[in-house]
């Protein structure tokens, strides 16, 4: 991993220094004039760990954050060590030197079933037993059954067909027909979709789609056809490589859950305004360093999760607006209880917090619970 020089380092005056972190090295190129601080900044997307879970030691001493590099006695080509605070970290953790791969688990559908049962499942090995099923309840259950592909057979359901579950398989395309089907709910957590995968024209043809889940996949885009869908009510692409959210998701007026946490998202857009009827929303270990006013205007928002973001702030309006809000996760954030009390509506979010959460907050008295101004569900 290496970094650059940021603009206010200076060119001409910078010096190259090389920071262990998780056995490794981290080359980054800093003005001696700059603070300790300064530098904890520019090694905060180098390393996902937040400034104040830094801490940098150079020849046995703790770097202060107020002293320059050149007072720390740091020249060029000085090795510094980076020790992260657990916890204080954005997106999925700390950059660790190799990273691991996160399997599927399907030990439960095994357990039932053997590991004969994990041979690819070929379409006309559908059970007459299994069809029936479908044809009555209208629910399509092949989640864990280790498909590649959709099976055929599940296109003869276009109109009775409710709820369609294909979660933790290896499928890897979803083709164009999908959108001849009827379905309410779409279910395709933990497979091996990518952007060019999947057929975001088809998905948009599902007029009457409420719930679409597509966690734990290779997603690094949202495409505008995700506007189309305008009676979806849930929103899951949570565990994917997202960078950002669509403007199309302003025509999502019906929404009331989103959750994109674990993902890679730094910016939201501010038309997430016209999303208002949005209830629950999950932003958690993305890489926000902060969130668009507009946040402010979503007055049906109960359920906020930020944590593990590189936040300085909330939106000003957000306590005064929100008024139904009443759990805000900021645990591994850079916010602290100070900041949240002097936002305008601290008392009477506070309140609600602590009436809804009495139980909890009784246990809890006294405890570290509250460092980060907000408690967990």
């Amino acid at each position: 991993m290496e970094g650059g020089a940021s603009k206010e380092d200076g060119q001409d005056n910078s010096i190259s220094i090389n920071v262990k972190f998780s056995g490794g090295l981290i080359a980054i190129s800093v003005s001696p004039d700059s603070t300790i601080k300064h530098l904890k900044s520019l090694l905060q997307p180098l390393t996902n760990v937040l400034p104040r879970g830094q801490k940098l030691i150079f020849k046995g001493k703790l770097l202060v954050d107020e002293m320059t590099i050149r007072a720390s006695e740091v020249t060029n080509g000085s090795k510094i060590m980076l020790m992260a605070s657990q916890g204080l970290h954005q997106g999925g953790g700390p950059i660790l030197k190799q990273a691991q791969t996160r399997p599927v688990s399907r030990a439960g559908y095994a357990g039932k079933l053997g590991k004969e049962h994990f041979k690819e499942q070929k379409p006309d090995a559908l059970d007459k037993n299994r069809w029936e099923r479908w044809k009555t309840t209208g629910v399509i259950a092949l989640s864990e059954c280790n498909l590649k592909a959709i099976p055929d057979e599940v296109w003869a359901f276009e109109v009775s067909a409710r709820v369609l579950d294909l979660s933790n398989n290896a499928i890897q395309e979803v083709p164009l027909k999908i959108g001849s089907l009827k379905i309410q709910k779409l279910y395709l957590n933990g497979n091996d979709i990518m952007d060019g995968s999947i057929s975001w024209e088809g998905l948009a043809s599902l007029k009457y789609l409420t719930v679409l889940s597509l966690n734990q996949n290779n997603l690094t885009t949202l495409p505008s056809a995700l506007g189309g869908l305008t009676s979806l009510k849930q929103l899951h692409v949570a565990i994917n490589k997202l960078t950002s959210l669509p403007n199309e998701i302003r025509f999502l007026n019906q929404l009331e859950v989103l959750k994109a946490n674990s993902n890679r998202i730094s910016t939201i857009p501010a038309c997430i305004e016209d999303c208002g009827a949005l209830i629950e929303v999950d932003l958690s270990s993305n890489f926000l360093s902060e969130l668009p006013d507009t946040f402010g205007n979503l007055h049906n928002l109960k359920s906020l999760h930020l944590d593990n973001n590189g936040l300085k702030s909330i939106p000003s309006t957000l306590f005064k607006m929100c008024l139904q809000l009443t759990t805000l996760d900021l645990h591994n954030t850079e916010i602290t209880m100070d900041v949240l009390r002097q936002c305008e509506g601290w008392k009477s979010f506070d309140e609600r917090r602590r009436l809804k959460h009495q139980k909890q907050l009784d246990f809890r008295i006294g405890s570290a619970a509250f460092d980060e101004g907000a408690d967990k569900d």
